[in-house]
């Protein structure tokens, strides 16, 4: 079995668009899903690419990927990475694969001079947890996610 991950390039729009719709559904969220797919390629691959994502693959066939962006640190006076969304289809869970595209974020990070990489984990994922526990992940218990979207943002905004 090989493992490889590579950039993600504007031909793999609808397997990044799969991936996504697995992830929600496994996180049952797809009730969530509301992304144009055009709107999503722009927004990755165009003039002014606002996230990365990169492919996992197992001997050559596409079974997850990792979306991040960086962030910054202003106690640390560096960027950071955050990762947005990773998933591996469950047929390729244990191979390795989930832990290898989070080496390669981690590898990101030191050569980009990071502080840190970051992620969010929904509280039932008990796997998820165990598993990024393993790899040296610590949960950040004291704070707390704020979000203002909607018709909140809009107000906010005052438009």
């Amino acid at each position: 079995m090989t493992l490889a991950i590579r950039p993600a390039t504007r031909a793999d729009l609808p397997l990044i668009a799969e991936f996504i719709r697995d992830l929600a559904e496994y996180e049952r969220l797809s009730h969530e899903v509301r992304f144009d797919e055009a709107k999503l390629g722009e927004n990755l691959f165009g003039p002014r690419p606002y996230a990365e994502v990169v492919i996992g693959e197992i001997d050559g066939t596409p079974q997850g990927f990792a979306l991040f962006f960086h962030n910054f640190s202003t106690f640390e006076g560096r960027p950071g990475l955050y990762l947005e969304d990773l998933f591996v289809r469950p047929e390729a869970r244990g191979s390795g694969l989930g832990k290898a595209l989070l080496a390669h974020l981690a590898q990101l990070c030191v050569t980009r001079d990071c502080a840190r990489l970051e992620w969010w984990v929904l509280d039932w994922n008990a796997p998820s947890i165990g598993f990024y526990k393993s790899l040296g992940a610590k949960m950040m218990d004291e704070w707390t996610v704020m979000r203002v979207d909607g018709e909140a943002l809009k107000m906010l905004a005052g438009v």
